[in-house]
C-alpha cells in the first residue's frame, strides 16, 4: 500500500491513519488514504563499459544494448509499470529511481545519452564496475521487481555472480547477453587490417591463418556463454542471447515467449 491523499476525518475511520501533521496545521482531524500499489517496478541494468564499444556486424554492442533498454522501457510504460535502473561503466554510473509513464522513459533515454557522451577511454577495473552496479540494483530494487540485465557478461567475477544469485531469490531476473559475431567466430583464414576507434592507437593486423588458433578462439567464446547459461539455469534467471546483427525486437519476443521461434511447434 502507498499513500494517496488526506481528507477530513469521517466517523468509522481508523484512528491509526490520522494525519497528525495536517491536524497540527489546520486544527481539524484528517485521515490518510492509501491505495494498493499495482504497478510493478521494472529495473534495467545496462552495461556501458569499454568492451561494449565494439562491433563488426550490424552495430556496436553498446548501441544494441541501448536499443534493447529503450524497447523494454517503453514496454514497461505501456503496461503501466514503474521504470528505473542503472547504467554503468568503468568510470561512473547513472541511477534512476522507478517512475511512471512517458516521463520516466524519456528521463531514462536522456541518462543513456548523457552517460555515453561522458564516457572516456580510461581503462579501469571492469569487474569492479560490474559488481558495483549489481550491488546498487540490490539496494534499490523492491521485492518482486522485474530486472533486465543487458551486458556482454565479460569480467563477471565470483562476487558479481553472488549478487546475481541474491537478486534472483527476490526478483524476476532476465539476462540479455549481447555479443558480436566476430567474438563468436574469427573470420576465414587471412590477414585483416584493424583500425582502432581511438585515433591515438596505430593500425594493426589480425592474422587468422592458424586453424588451431581459430578453433581455440571459438571454444573460449562457447565456454564463456555456457558458463553464463549455467549460472542462469541454476539461479532461475531467464537467459536471452542476441547478436549485434540480429533483429532485436524478434529476439526479445522469442526470448520472452511472446513469439515462436523458427521451427517451433
Amino acid at each position: 500500500m502507498e499513500f494517496d491523499e488526506s481528507r477530513p476525518y469521517q466517523p468509522g475511520d481508523e484512528v491509526r491513519n490520522l494525519d497528525w501533521r495536517i491536524m497540527a496545521r489546520s486544527g481539524k482531524a484528517h485521515t490518510k488514504l492509501f491505495r494498493e500499489e499495482r504497478e510493478r517496478p521494472v529495473l534495467i541494468c545496462m552495461d556501458d563499459r569499454i568492451a561494449m564499444n565494439f562491433g563488426t556486424q550490424g552495430m556496436f554492442k553498446r548501441v544494441m544494448a541501448a536499443r534493447a533498454a529503450s524497447l523494454l522501457a517503453w514496454s514497461a510504460a505501456a503496461h503501466g509499470d514503474r521504470l528505473g535502473g542503472v547504467i554503468f561503466s568503468e568510470q561512473a554510473h547513472q541511477e534512476q529511481r522507478p517512475g511512471r509513464g512517458k516521463k520516466a522513459v524519456l528521463q531514462w533515454i536522456q541518462r543513456m545519452v548523457r552517460h555515453h557522451q561522458s564516457a572516456t577511454a580510461d581503462k579501469m577495473d571492469a569487474a569492479a564496475a560490474f559488481r558495483d552496479a549489481l550491488a546498487r540494483i540490490r539496494r534499490v530494487a523492491k521485492p518482486g521487481s522485474l530486472i533486465f540485465l543487458i551486458s556482454d557478461f565479460r569480467h563477471m567475477d565470483e562476487q558479481a555472480q553472488r549478487h546475481l544469485q541474491q537478486l534472483s531469490r527476490h526478483h524476476d531476473l532476465v539476462a540479455l547477453y549481447i555479443y558480436d559475431a566476430f567474438e563468436k567466430t574469427l573470420p576465414a583464414a587471412g590477414i585483416y587490417p584493424v583500425c582502432p576507434t581511438d585515433q591515438q592507437q596505430s593500425r594493426w593486423q589480425l592474422d587468422t591463418r592458424d586453424r588451431k588458433r581459430r578453433a581455440e578462439y571459438a571454444t573460449r567464446f562457447e565456454q564463456r556463454m555456457a558458463d553464463v547459461k549455467l549460472l542462469c539455469r541454476r539461479s532461475h534467471i531467464h537467459f536471452i542471447d542476441c547478436a549485434t546483427d540480429d533483429d532485436l525486437l524478434t529476439q526479445l519476443q522469442i526470448g520472452l515467449g511472446l513469439k515462436k521461434g523458427v521451427g517451433a511447434a
